[in-house]
């Protein structure tokens, strides 16, 4: 244990170390110069201080006003050394700061009483605070293992939703950054762009629940097979819904809302405007453009151009503007991802 010494009298600075030397386990630092203690204390960490009033230049107030100041000093125990006449000063200092005080002159006894029992509580301190710390990193730990099983029953139920549906894993990647470049580039934190990218694979879960001849079907639905193909919204939402967790909840939300449109004339519910959920509006231009320039069995992949095109004719109408805007932000790294995640290199 690091115990500080700070007073300007080479004697009383002699003195105290002396009476100090028989307490075990202790290193001694003296100094006759505040200004100078307290640069060392910048670098390193006393784990006591028993620092005296009446200096020159800077006195023990200050010194201590001075320390308390420090990042992370707070904790650290001082010993305010006064005269028995000072009483006004020992009041200030402890208002400001001081654990405890000692008068002169300082008794033997006291001096190693007060500073064996302030080191046996400081130790106990810093063994608190180090158990605090391995405790928040096992929590740490296990929070990310919870993260990962979670984020693998996202992979495993897409993947699953992927064998009944032409969609291909490079379209989940691609629709994955896309929501989160138009996550940040709305201006939503590092858990919301995170969680967006984690839950968006999950958006079209729901066509677990179509048939076959619906879901894949090579030419235009009919009426009646199309309203069958617009509950997937719902059988994902029902899916997913119940959890506690944050990024199954999100996912719900998701896969209910990104078959709505900004005007209102979207399904399965028909929101309008922000009524729609935010991760719907973003899943709903990321997976449109996604859609678009990606080739399926039943068309080609458009060209970017055309994609854009229709994009920003659908503002307004079948997507939020501010999502549409957001978007076409950052195009370079739009591109970025397209390219990145092509379907040929994804299997």
């Amino acid at each position: 244990m690091n115990v500080l010494i700070i007073d300007d009298d080479p004697a009383n600075l002699a003195l105290l170390t002396h009476l100090l030397q028989a307490i075990p386990d202790v290193t001694l630092i003296e100094s006759n110069a505040p200004c100078e203690a307290l640069e060392w204390c910048r670098e390193n960490e006393p784990d006591l201080i028993l620092v005296d009033y009446m200096m020159p230049k800077m006195d023990g107030l200050q010194f201590l006003k001075a320390f308390r100041a420090l990042p992370d000093r707070a904790a650290v125990p001082v010993v305010m050394i006064t005269a028995d006449t000072q009483r006004g000063i020992l009041h200030k200092a402890l208002q400001i700061g001081a654990n405890d005080f000692l008068t002169k002159p300082v008794d033997k006894t006291e001096l190693r009483a007060r500073v064996s029992n302030l080191l046996a509580l400081r130790k106990a301190q810093k063994q608190l605070a180090s158990r605090a710390a391995w405790l928040a990193e096992e929590v740490h730990k296990a929070t990310k293992e919870i993260v990962a099983r979670e984020r693998e029953a996202i992979h495993r139920l897409s993947s699953a939703a992927e064998y009944r549906d032409p969609e291909t894993g490079a379209h989940l990647l691609r629709l994955s950054h896309y929501a989160g470049l138009l996550a940040a580039n709305l201006g939503l934190d590092n858990t919301q762009q995170e969680l967006i990218r984690d839950a968006a694979p999950m958006h079209d879960i729901g066509k677990v629940g179509i048939p076959d001849a619906i879901l894949l079907k090579p030419g235009k639905l009919d009426a009646d097979e199309m309203n069958i193909m617009r509950k997937h919204p719902q059988i994902g939402a029902d899916i997913l819904k119940g959890s506690t967790s944050p990024l199954l909840q999100i996912a719900a939300t998701i896969s209910l809302s990104h078959h709505e449109k900004y005007d209102g004339s979207g399904y399965p519910h028909g929101l309008k405007g922000d009524d729609i959920p935010l991760y719907g509006r973003i899943i709903a231009v990321a997976d449109v453009f996604d859609a678009l320039t990606s080739a399926r069995p039943y068309k080609p992949a458009w060209e970017i151009d055309k994609a854009v095109a229709l994009i920003k004719e659908g503002s307004g109408s079948h997507f939020d503007p501010k999502c549409v805007d957001a978007f076409f932000k950052d195009w370079d790294a739009v591109l970025q991802i397209h390219s990145q995640y092509s379907d040929k290199d994804v299997v």
